[in-house]
């Protein structure tokens, strides 16, 4: 069995045209040899993965070429690599400087490489400042850490710092396409794209990943393979969801997302997918943004198709809603429940109820036939010629309404005096035919109806009859007794507060409060139409007004009840000390 080389090892970089993604570093690098120019002290600081100590060896190399050695010349004896995160102690860095003092055998320059640099110790980084400080003349030290905070002031002050950045998705997958060529292997764009998103800027783990997902496929690289290897969700797991959401299909929304759970997937990548899915929907919408969009030319085109049948107020609610849920996705004790809910959520950004048939919810007149309610005569003005202005006067319509309260509402006005003769309503609507009334009009309140639709008794065929006053506080106490069977005994109290007085077709009412007042004044209407049905007067009007004075005269409190009592009988307070009686 042929012994087999990670791909890190096998195309790791000679040189420093072959480093992927930091060219400003090594451009930096080659100036300062070529000038001679090199600081005797340098720190490689970055993410893991990004070439620190891949570009340290380069750099040990190329210092001691003079021009008359072959590229792959052995240097060695010149380069010595020390692993700070196990020789961290005092010991280990007075031995290091007990060889600096010694001259290369082979070459100008004496390179040492100590990686993980942050891990030597408080005693070992002070023993090492002196000679940090003044290196003997053949002798470069390189450090290399990913934790550039945890390293001394001193230290940092005495090194040229060069920061390495992260390997972005492009550099990455451009790498990987040429290491597919360079074995052989065919490789989908996508495929390459979700290995170099998943490597998270480091070139190292994307080539392990390659390398992995490899073995696993073979010389065929295809976008399903390596989402299903790597356990990833790929783009169509949320371009199908945005579908969804948009359609407002919450129950095949909710199906959609259990098939997610049950490949293996967490919902909170799911929901923080969803997120970044959003995100780049918006991206999409701007031309000078698309740039930001680091997926495949095919998979851009779907971005691209799918952001426009969005709204950017739809996109900018759901990246809402989903980094909500996922703020709140750890600390949640149904986590499922949580995701799902917030999946409801997105799918109703876009309803309309309008946009539903409402045939189905009128009720035909039909109907009201079959059970034998029979229209109300209404008036409906007539078109005015324009030669003759003087002709106003209207002609009767037959209108069918299908509101049954409706009707109940205009019998309970009427008195037995004018059944045979119903009230002639004129409406001010110019639509010749009403075929019915909606269902949310009907849930309305009685008093409401006539307002809505627009309709004007004729107050000459109202009755007008007159009453006293006692026949009218007979009828309000039996209006208060009404309420009370009717469980409303708040309303009641209220009207049995002040005793009602007539004058003329006014009944005065006189409150302590203006609590009160709106109260009433909010239950009017019903209060009206009995006193007007029951009285046989449609002329009755209510006039209530606030006394804060009268508020005084009632007693609230234990002591002011106490009062109260020896306003009426002084012998009270007599009885109170003979038995000694609290209040």
């Amino acid at each position: 069995m042929e012994h087999f080389v990670v791909s890190a090892r096998k195309y790791r970089p000679q040189t420093f045209k072959d480093v992927v993604g930091q060219s400003a570093i090594t451009n930096t690098l080659l100036n300062a040899i070529e000038n001679n120019h090199l600081a005797q002290a340098l720190l490689f600081t970055g993410p893991r993965g990004v070439g620190k100590t891949t570009c340290a060896r380069i750099l040990a190399k190329m210092i001691n070429q003079d021009g008359t050695q072959s590229e792959d010349e052995e240097y060695a004896f010149n380069i010595f690599e020390l692993d700070a995160a196990s020789n961290n102690s005092v010991d280990d860095i007075r031995n290091l400087t007990d060889q600096v003092r010694i001259p290369p055998q082979i070459g100008k320059y004496k390179v040492y490489i100590i990686d993980e640099v942050h891990m030597l110790s408080q005693a070992a980084f002070n023993a090492f400042l002196k000679t940090l400080e003044e290196p003997p003349k053949h002798c470069i030290f390189i450090l290399a850490t990913t934790e550039k905070h945890k390293i001394i002031p001193t230290i940092l002050s005495r090194c040229q710092i060069f920061d390495f950045k992260r390997i972005t998705v492009k550099d990455a997958k451009e790498y990987l396409q040429y290491i597919a060529e360079q074995q052989g292997v065919k490789a989908e764009d996508d495929a390459l794209h979700i290995i170099a998103q998943k490597a998270d800027g480091a070139m190292r783990d994307a080539l392990s990943i390659f390398d992995r997902v490899v073995s696993f496929s073979g010389k065929d690289l295809t976008r399903k393979a390596v989402t299903e290897n790597l356990n990833v969700l790929d783009y169509e797991t949320y371009f199908k969801s945005t579908d969804l959401i948009l359609n407002n299909k919450i129950p095949e929304l909710l199906v959609h997302f259990n098939d997610v759970l049950s490949k293996g997937f967490d919902g909170h990548n799911f929901i923080a997918g969803l997120a970044s899915h959003f995100r780049d929907l918006l991206v999409c919408k701007n031309p000078q943004t698309i740039s930001l969009l680091e997926v495949g030319e095919q998979t851009q085109k779907k971005y691209e198709k799918q952001s426009i049948e969005t709204s950017q107020e739809f996109l900018m609610k759901g990246i809402e809603l989903a980094n909500d849920c996922d703020f709140k996705y750890k600390t949640s004790k149904n986590q499922r429940l949580l995701v799902e809910l917030c999946l409801m959520q997105l799918a109703s950004i876009t309803f309309r109820p309008e946009k539903k048939n409402n045939d189905h919810f009128i009720i035909p007149a039909s109907y009201f036939k079959a059970k034998g309610i029979k229209p109300i005569s209404l008036k409906k003005p007539e078109k005015v010629d324009s030669q003759d202005k003087s002709k106003t006067e209207t002609a009767p319509v037959q209108v069918e309404l299908v509101a049954n309260e409706f009707v109940e509402m205009v019998q309970e006005i009427e008195t037995p005096a004018i059944v045979k003769k119903r009230p002639e309503i004129i409406l001010k609507s110019e639509k010749k035919r009403v075929s019915g009334l909606s269902l949310s009009s009907i849930k309305k309140k009685k008093e409401h109806h006539i307002k809505q639709l627009e309709v004007i008794i004729d107050e000459n065929d109202l009755p007008k009859e007159d009453f006293t006053e006692e026949q009218m506080q007979h009828e309000w106490n039996s209006f208060v007794s009404r309420l009370k069977k009717k469980g409303k005994h708040n309303l009641a109290s209220i009207l049995s507060i002040d005793e009602p007085k007539l004058k003329e077709n006014t009944i005065h009412l006189e409150f302590p409060n203006s609590t009160n007042k709106v109260e009433v004044e909010r239950q009017q209407y019903e209060l009206l139409a009995h006193l007007r049905k029951q009285l046989n007067n449609f002329d009755i009007k209510l006039s209530i007004t606030v006394n804060e004075e009268k508020e005084k005269q009632y007693a609230y409190t234990s002591k002011e009840k106490f009062q109260k009592l020896m306003e009426k009988n002084p012998n009270i307070e007599t009885l109170r000390k003979t038995f000694d009686l609290d209040v």
